[in-house]
């Protein structure tokens, strides 16, 4: 018999606490979770191989440059997210999101089904619509799966669950990448790709379709019209709270420094490290493993102080990712690099595991120092708004890797090298996350109280 003064969820939860991994058997999570893996595995599975196939066949599809077209094609994707994210955040708190989950997912089956027609008719007009369109799609949903979650979790499982969508997030994004760069070398590359893409797809609305309901906190929202204008009003309802606003700034550092990074590992193996390919693939990898074991660790740290979310994680995470980051930045080219060394005689050198190390324990500070951030936003946003807090944090995330994306981009055109540019990445991280710290003491207060050094 259930007892009637405990809180309910749908699924059948109750506010009894259980571990994190427990999640995966409530159907108020599980469902949620598998839609958004499967879909962060879609768009970079497609993604990457589309961009793969335009690189070393660029003349069978048009007269551009083969970077010229990739860069492109990169910013096309992320272009939906400085257009629409509003228009989505408005979108999510006016109606259910579990629905507007299922119209979504019903929507990438369509997208993926435009580019099977654009391989088939050799259009890469069609291609790289189906690119912008899996791009709004995911802008789409992104509003819907952080502002869900505090509809289907008890605030002590916050924390868990984020960390759970985040580590599953990066796991989906490297398996994606993965697979999408086997497809583009395969016989009948095309078909191979549609196929899985359109399998990933059926299942992701299989999953959407399970998630319980969840009721739209401003139904009597009006959709403006605008989405520019909407654009800034809802960086306005970010800004009414200061540390969900800060938090937001944080976290789009982070995916701006840790794109940034990504992007620098091909030349990075070339040229410091000597490697090839499979050099590349280990790398991140190991920064993503990295970043969704840190991810997990953080309900674990959580738990240590009895709080639901523990802002005092972000600074001991911010440390991490500043210090590991410098080291990165200092290692010195592997002697002999002209020639592309083999995975297996690149492991040989210790160097290669100093990089390997730095590269994890980054990750796993990340994971640390965004979960909380994202709980928090989720946790103090107000409840008729938080999508549209959710969809200007969507907004923040792209502005800041366009703009890093930019300038390091400068940077390396003016001559300076790849260890030059982490180097300053990693200070710089050190006095964005300073800044964030000293207008909110709340960070370092709570890292004090979390380390045993200062008392509540």
């Amino acid at each position: 018999m259930k007892d009637e003064n405990m809180p309910q969820f749908p699924g059948g939860g109750t506010a009894k606490h259980h571990s994190q991994f427990a999640l995966f058997r409530e159907r108020r999570f599980w469902p949620l979770f598998l839609t958004q893996f499967l879909g962060a595995f879609n768009d970079n599975a497609y993604k990457n191989s589309l961009m793969i196939l335009l690189a070393f066949s660029a003349v069978s599809w048009t007269d551009m440059k083969p970077e010229v077209l990739v860069n492109f094609a990169a910013g096309l994707f992320i272009l939906p997210f400085f257009l629409f994210s509003a228009t989505a955040g408005q979108l999510a708190d006016k109606f259910d999101k579990a629905r507007l989950a299922r119209a979504t997912k019903a929507l990438e089956i369509a997208i993926i089904l435009i580019a099977g027609a654009g391989f088939w008719l050799h259009s890469l007009s069609v291609l790289l619509t189906a690119l912008f369109l899996l791009g709004l799609q995911s802008t789409l949903f992104g509003p819907v799966k952080y502002a869900i979650l505090p509809q289907h979790l008890r605030e002590e499982e916050l924390v868990g669950g984020n960390a759970l969508v985040e580590a599953g997030t990066f796991v989906a994004i490297l398996f994606g990448t993965l697979v999408g760069g086997l497809l583009a070398g395969f016989d009948g590359a095309t078909a191979w790709i549609v196929g899985i893409c359109l399998v990933a797809a059926l299942g992701g609305f299989w999953a959407s379709c399970r998630i319980p309901s969840a009721p739209a906190p401003a139904p009597e929202l009006k959709i403006a019209a605008n989405p520019l204008f909407e654009t800034w009003h809802c960086i306005g309802f970010a800004r009414r709270e200061r540390s969900v606003f800060l938090s937001i700034l944080g976290i789009s550092w982070f995916w701006a420094y840790g794109a940034l990074l990504l992007t620098q590992f091909p030349s990075y193996t070339k040229s410091i490290l000597g490697g090839g390919e499979s050099m590349v693939t280990l790398l991140l990898a190991v920064f993503s493993v990295g970043i969704g074991v840190g991810s997990l660790l953080c309900d674990r740290l959580t738990q240590r102080r009895g709080k639901a979310v523990e802002p005092g994680l972000v600074p001991l995470g911010a440390l991490g990712m500043t210090i590991f980051g410098i080291d990165l930045a200092l290692v010195a080219p592997i002697a002999g690099t002209d020639a592309v060394l083999p995975l297996a005689e690149s492991l040989c050198d210790i160097t290669v595991w100093r990089v390997l190390g730095d590269l994890l324990l980054m990750g796993i500070s990340g994971g640390i120092y965004c979960v909380p951030l994202y709980a928090l936003v989720q946790q103090r946003s107000p409840v008729d708004c938080r999508a549209r807090v959710v969809a200007a944090n969507n907004i923040l995330n792209a502005l800041f890797m366009v703009v890093v994306a930019v300038g390091s981009g400068l940077f390396l055109g003016r001559g300076y090298d790849i260890p030059a540019l982490l180097l300053i990445m990693a200070v710089l991280h050190g006095i964005v996350t300073i800044y964030i710290f000293s207008i909110v003491p709340e960070f370092i207060i709570r890292a004090l109280i979390w380390l045993g050094v200062r008392r509540s």
